[in-house]
């Protein structure tokens, strides 16, 4: 597959990829987690469709070290026992947020677990995170970004 847009060639575009970029910088200094925030990436990539950024969070993710079974069992989160409680909480949030466009809504359960697992600045930083994944996997849908050549930590 070849792209139909570059994202990084086109100064309006690179402009706001860059801006994009360095929100994400919030979140990378935060407490959240680091595996937290590549789970949540991975999952709402999956949920989007968004194939580069499936390539790119889950070769991050075994770069950081994480296993194959974490990675390759996040689409199957919810019958899989290798998350925590606090994963789970995040897991939820995350695909309660990306569907929201198809009548969802964070649930008042999901809410209560999300509260339980994380302080308000760990909050803070796994809305953005969900904000911001879903932001890259629409601008990576739309430019059809192809997938399977990323090489871990390539951007950051």
């Amino acid at each position: 597959m070849e792209a139909r847009f570059d994202l990084y060639n086109n100064p309006v575009a690179t402009s706001f990829v860059k801006r994009l970029q360095t929100a994400a910088k919030v979140i990378d200094g935060s407490p959240l987690p680091k595996a937290t925030h590549e789970l949540v990436k991975i999952r709402a990539s999956q949920i989007n469709g968004c194939s580069y950024c499936v390539d790119m969070h889950t070769k991050d993710a075994a770069h950081m070290g994480e296993s194959s079974v974490r990675i390759n069992l996040v689409a199957a989160w919810r019958e899989a026992n290798v998350f925590t409680e606090a994963e789970r909480a995040a897991l939820a949030i995350t695909e309660e947020t990306t569907r929201v466009a198809d009548g969802g809504q964070v649930s008042e359960d999901t809410w209560q677990q999300v509260r339980k697992h994380y302080d308000d600045d760990q909050i803070a930083a796994l809305i953005a995170a969900i904000a911001t994944i879903n932001a890259w996997n629409r601008l990576n849908a739309i430019a059809h970004t192809p997938a399977g050549d990323y090489v871990p930590g390539q951007w950051g």
